[in-house]
């Protein structure tokens, strides 16, 4: 299905010219239920900001940070100082304030983008090197410690900027090459060493025209929705720079997508493509459809029928895509491993989905679809994705499984102020050493098991992989999440249950009686679960978790707090 969609510079700033040269009047990017701006309109306003930054005394080189959820200014910001050559460092919403100074301080960043809700965490900065701060959502404050400005003050002393300029003419952008620094990212990984990814324009663009051209063909009337924050490369690459290269609507959600909140903008809405982590798609599985098993038996009963499950399946499918607004073309679903029981019923009930694999580290896609090809396996993450070479490493002689590396047009330039951590993850032939686990199978589709820091060695010499076990526990109905931990030599599963529905099931029984019932279903867990597992694997305890695990931007738990 390729396209051969290409720009004249591998460059952000190219993209977005283009894109307005091709789109102009299409409506571009908009608040949930608000009326959008136009490709040109929006053009005109990263222009515009651009110029503003220019007389702030930004330069090409200059960090610009950006922390804030997600919404049109966000990404005019964004465009806005990639367009003067300025590097952008976003910074995740739910960072705490140490992470958030610390990341202001050590990228040197001078214009702080923000909003309302954020700006507590930065007032106590110090040592840092910020001129103004410019709330996204216009908010005013008074703080004798930084420079605060509403973004409509700079919107409106750019409007007489471009008072007399038409439509598709604005500020020129500054002389950008691909290979120039577009971002700095700074991750919070399940591993807990914070390092700041250098992406290039290339590294993005290149990722942006192989997803256009080979994984996924969308339409410029297509929706976009939104929920993933932009600060991360998979919602910034996927859900941003793709759908504004093919002339496609965005829409922010802004809150938390709950499902009533989802089913109501879907509704109006009506999303093509809405980019998504498995959690998303794994909670309306429960919710939506083994709910459904658990509460009518009659269907347990009749999907034993040969040809009657695979159209109840069907059924089921066609009321998630009304639950999103019945357009629905693909849910992408990415940053973490997939439930493999969700998949199953993904898979079987014909709902369109497409899984995709990467890291911050390869802007971010490594693996993925293509969407249609029939190939591709449950359980994978789909085959490399073009331009992009994937070998496993000293893969082990019984498994196949080895470390994960990769190579292509879309891996780092390096980690920030940290060229020794460079040198252990990109090798002197620029292969990325992902750190990852994971083997082919015969099709060429590639199966992630885990991280390597995370794999558990028994004491008998066996190895174990934490994530595999944890899948099948998250089948559980009464599960939201586990992790598995090796504890005096034995596993442990620690798990964080479903409290809304238990509650639901035990709304008339006494506080002792709850306890019970939990205690019971502690041990169905482990009577369910240790079958599914080899002998070496067994749960030797299963263990109440009381509150959620603290989780990456990505909704994969950070082992490193829970782990010794």
């Amino acid at each position: 299905m390729a396209r051969n969609t290409f720009l004249k510079e591998n460059t952000i700033n190219c993209l977005l010219e283009t894109s307005v040269e091709k789109y102009g009047a299409r409506p571009a990017v908009c608040m949930a239920l608000e009326n959008p701006l136009t490709y040109n309109e929006l053009f005109r306003s990263v222009s515009g900001m651009a110029a503003m930054l220019k007389r702030q005394g930004v330069i090409k080189g200059d960090k610009i940070a950006i922390l804030g959820e997600n919404s049109p200014n966000w990404g005019i910001a964004c465009l806005a100082a990639m367009h003067i050559g300025a590097i952008v460092v976003p910074i995740l919403p739910d960072f705490p304030e140490t992470d958030i100074h610390h990341i202001l301080n050590d990228s040197e960043a001078k214009i702080l983008f923000t909003t309302q809700k954020q700006m507590e965490k930065v007032l106590g900065i110090r040592d840092h090197k910020l001129l103004t701060v410019i709330t996204l959502d216009d908010f005013k404050a008074e703080t004798d410690i930084l420079p605060v400005e509403p973004i409509s003050n700079f919107i409106e002393k750019a409007r007489s900027f471009f008072r007399q300029i038409p439509d598709r003419i604005g500020l020129k952008s500054t002389a950008v090459s691909e290979d120039d620094v577009a971002s700095i990212i700074y991750t919070s990984g399940t591993s807990g060493h914070s390092k700041a990814v250098m992406l290039t324009h290339k590294n993005f663009i290149s990722n942006v025209l192989t997803t256009s051209n080979h994984l996924l063909e969308i339409h410029p009337e297509w929706t976009f929705l939104s929920i993933l924050p932009l600060s991360h490369t998979y919602e910034f690459t996927l859900g941003f720079l793709f759908p504004l290269l093919n002339g496609s609507r965005i829409v922010y959600v802004g809150k938390t997508p709950t499902p009533s909140l989802l089913e109501k903008i879907c509704r109006v809405e009506k999303p093509q493509v809405i980019p998504a982590v498995p959690l998303i798609m794994e909670k309306i599985y429960k919710k939506k459809v083994l709910a459904a098993f658990e509460k009518k038996f009659f269907l347990k009963i009749i999907t034993k029928v040969p040809g009657l499950k695979m159209k109840i399946y069907r059924k089921i499918a066609d009321k998630l895509v009304d639950f999103f607004g019945g357009e629905l073309k693909t849910m992408a679903i990415g940053g973490a491993a997939i439930n493999r029981e969700a998949e199953v019923f993904l898979k079987k009930s014909g709902f369109p989905y497409l899984i995709g694999y990467g890291l911050t580290e390869s802007a971010p896609l490594l693996a993925g679809g293509p969407w249609g090809d029939e190939t591709i396996a449950v359980g994978s993450t789909g085959k490399p994705i073009p331009g992009v070479e994937i070998r496993i490493v000293d893969p082990d002689p019984r498994t196949g499984i080895g470390e994960i590396y990769a190579r292509g047009d879309n891996i780092m330039k390096g980690y920030y102020k940290n060229p020794q951590a460079t040198r252990e993850t990109v090798d002197e032939d620029g292969w990325l050493h992902t750190g990852d686990l994971g083997y082919f199978d015969k099709l060429n589709n590639l199966f992630i098991r885990g991280r390597s820091k995370n794999m558990i060695l028994m004491s008998n010499g066996e190895n174990i992989y934490p994530e595999a076990i944890e899948d099948k526990i998250n089948s559980c109905m009464h599960v939201a999440e586990s992790l598995v931990v090796e504890e005096n030599g034995r596993l442990e599963a620690w798990v964080y249950l479903d409290y809304d529905l238990i509650d639901e099931e035990t709304r008339s029984r006494s506080q002792q009686q709850k306890l019970e019932y939990i205690d019971g279903l502690l041990s169905r867990l482990k009577e369910t679960i240790n079958p599914q597992l080899s002998a070496f694997a067994q749960i030797a305890r299963f263990v109440e978790h009381k509150e959620p695990f603290q989780k990456t931007a990505t909704s994969k738990i950070k082992r490193y707090l829970y782990t010794h």
